[in-house]
């Protein structure tokens, strides 16, 4: 067993992963605007360049957590630190949107193998006793990216070129790899579980072709064939590997932790407030460059109010949760943030900054208020032995609803922009580039010295952004309407007792460390 000393330097290590995911999740999101314009992206490019990592994030942290306990989590851990740096080198240097939403699909790996990794080995290195101290470590250390994204993304495109904001990666990369082969053991789970391709298979096609199907939705229209085929096709794809999960021997899942009503819908609360803030993440750097004319550092600290709200939130929510419980606070607080994305919705071209930040406070502390108590109603259902499995479950739920944010909210966007962006008497390479993007839309107008253009520009954005704002409001409505009428307000007992189910073959070794 690793001395005290040793267990808590350890958790420094491993707080520096989820520091470096964090931080990836956020900085790209001033560097849309920018990479629109230097790689001739399109509002389609710039879904898949954001989404392609949370699809392959959301896909592969499930079978993540059973190689790491066959195969070592420290090991783990090592390799997928230097992928996720080699992937942070290539997308600096990509040449095409091709290339970075492939490089990008490789952070998203990486990452998938950092999250409930680092997590998993905190319950092997601490008792229950200290083990709430040490989450409380993990979780800030994931969180404090959230800010530091924007601003150090915004500080780097400001001083230097867009692939910066992916080289901040490697040296964190480097001091992990350190820190990891110093200070965190080596652990393994069940040594012998088998894997489940077929439900890896099922799940990772499934995820990807609904969610091409909808950015298809959003280029070509939403009564495309093609689009509409390729998302009832991936529909599907779900729905046989639920099926399949209730009969395989090992399966990838384990459904029966979904008995648990605070396991369910903590984590699907926790995916509902996550689906509307990668929504707010991707549309408003766009707005306050293309509309604001804003550079990149001064959009990111534009966003701040954003993260001063979430963390207010998640302040009163700590103080009061134990009196108030999970149930109001999740409520309350999907109420709240409905409230800020639905005051978004009547966001023009000539509002003023004081409004926006207003209602996008509003929203974050609605989102501070939702999040930690909907992953503690979540997390506090399983017990010791299924916390594994449940902890990655958990965190693929919460990809998937930051995923199909940024794709539903993001084509709702763009279907609005391109039917209201006025094109006429344009010629069809600079209407084409309009209809594109609202980037290439502005600098066609200050190309054309078009103020006329510029306007309709700027007005179909807001529209856009405005509808897509109001779809993630209702959302929110929904789920606090659900978290009313299922959420539990704390745990029950019998939630604690929740047990993995025993695949069928060769017996479990036990936890091990080394």
């Amino acid at each position: 067993m690793a001395t005290s000393k040793s267990r808590w330097w350890a958790l420094a290590a491993l707080a520096l992963c989820t520091l470096a995911v964090g931080l990836d999740s956020t900085v790209l999101s001033v560097a849309l605007p920018t990479l629109a314009g230097d790689l001739h992206a399109t509002t389609g490019d710039l879904q898949w360049i954001t989404t392609a990592y949370l699809l392959v994030l959301a896909a592969a942290l499930l079978p993540a957590g059973m190689l790491g306990d066959r195969f070592g989590r420290k090991r783990m851990l090592h390799g997928a630190l230097v992928v996720f740096g080699a992937a942070s080198v290539a997308c600096a240097y990509a040449a095409s949107t091709g290339q970075l939403i492939a490089a990008r699909a490789g952070l998203g790996l990486g990452a998938a193998v950092l999250m409930p990794l680092s997590s998993a080995v905190l319950t092997v290195l601490f008792d229950a006793g200290e083990r709430p101290r040490a989450l409380t470590v993990w979780v800030t250390a994931s969180a404090l990216g959230i800010p530091l994204g924007p601003l150090v993304g915004g500080w780097l495109l400001v001083h230097f070129w867009w692939g910066s904001v992916f080289l901040i990666n490697v040296p964190i990369v480097v001091l992990g790899l350190v820190a990891v082969a110093l200070w965190v053991p080596e652990s393994h789970g069940d040594r012998a579980r088998r894997l489940d391709p077929a439900g890896i298979a099922l799940s990772a096609t499934g995820l990807v072709a609904v969610t091409y199907g909808i950015i298809e939705a959003g280029e070509r229209g939403w009564t495309d064939p093609r689009s509409l085929l390729t998302a009832a096709g991936g529909i599907a794809l779900l729905i046989v590997f639920g099926w399949w999960q209730r009969r395989a021997p090992a399966p990838l899942v384990d459904l029966t932790l979904f008995r648990s009503r605070g396991f369910t819908w903590g984590a699907l609360m926790s995916t509902v407030a996550g689906f509307g803030m990668f929504g707010m993440l991707f549309a408003l750097p766009q707005y306050y460059q293309s509309i604001g004319g804003h550079d990149a550092l001064g959009t990111g600290l534009r966003l701040l109010p954003v993260i001063g709200g979430l963390l207010i939130g998640a302040r009163i929510a700590g103080r009061i949760e134990p009196r108030a419980g999970a149930k109001a606070l999740v409520t309350g607080g999907l109420a709240l943030m409905a409230a800020g994305l639905f005051a978004g919705g009547a966001t023009g071209p000539e509002t003023g900054y004081g409004y926006v930040a207003a209602w996008v406070t509003v929203a974050g502390i609605g989102l501070g208020l939702t999040m930690p108590p909907a992953m503690n109603a979540a997390l506090g259902a399983l017990s010791p032995q299924s916390s594994g499995v449940g902890s990655g479950l958990i965190q693929a739920m919460r990809q998937v609803g930051a995923a199909i944010g940024v794709t539903v909210l993001g084509t709702v966007l763009n279907g609005v922009y391109r039917d209201q962006a006025d094109v006429s008497g344009l010629t069809a390479p600079a209407a084409g580039a309009v209809r594109d993007s609202v980037t290439a839309g502005v600098a066609v107008a200050g190309r054309l010295g078009d103020r006329t253009l510029l306007h309709s520009v700027q007005a179909a954005f807001t529209s856009g952004m405005d509808r897509a704002l109001l779809v993630a409001g209702a959302v929110a409505v929904c789920g606090a309407v659900l978290s009313l009428i299922f959420l539990p307000s704390r745990p029950r007992p019998s939630d604690h007792r929740i047990a993995p189910r025993t695949p069928v073959g060769p017996p479990a070794a036990a936890e091990s460390v080394a």
